[in-house]
């Protein structure tokens, strides 16, 4: 699966710059099973990249700061017995991750006041429960 791999709009991550690590999938197993290499690592060093503009680069190194370790993101994956399979896991699995960190900040929500016909008639719907329940009494029997 050569790259280049799109982010967002026409930025792309070209395949120089990824790294890749293949060892064994844990978990369990029986005869021949896990035996090829078909866990996949998917590094990526962000502190170091010129592929994404500078904007996007200082936003992902904020929001991935956990994920981080000297810059280098990286990405698993062994869902599949395939090596391929997995390898394309791990690159849409990078580049979601990079285009959700690099994505602008949303717009911050405006307060607003709630319109008083909205208010009335909540008011009205719960006095008029109000005296639903008030005519269920036992008081008059």
């Amino acid at each position: 699966m050569p790259g280049p791999y799109p982010i967002r709009g026409s930025v792309v991550l070209p395949e120089a710059e990824l790294s890749w690590r293949f060892s064994r999938s844990s978990g369990p197993g029986g005869q021949h099973v896990n035996t090829s290499d078909s866990r996949v690592e998917l590094l990526f060093d962000l502190g170091a990249t010129k592929a994404l503009p500078e904007v996007w680069k200082q936003r992902a190194l904020e929001r991935l700061a956990g994920r981080l370790v000297d810059g280098v993101l990286t990405v698993r994956a062994s869902e599949h017995r395939s090596q391929w399979r997995n390898r394309e896991m791990a690159a849409v699995r990078l580049a979601a991750l990079l285009a959700e960190a690099t994505a602008p900040p949303p717009k911050p929500r405006r307060p607003t006041k709630i319109p008083r016909g909205i208010n009335e008639r909540r008011l009205r719907e719960k006095k008029a429960r109000s005296e639903t329940k008030r005519n269920r009494s036992s008081r008059d029997w």
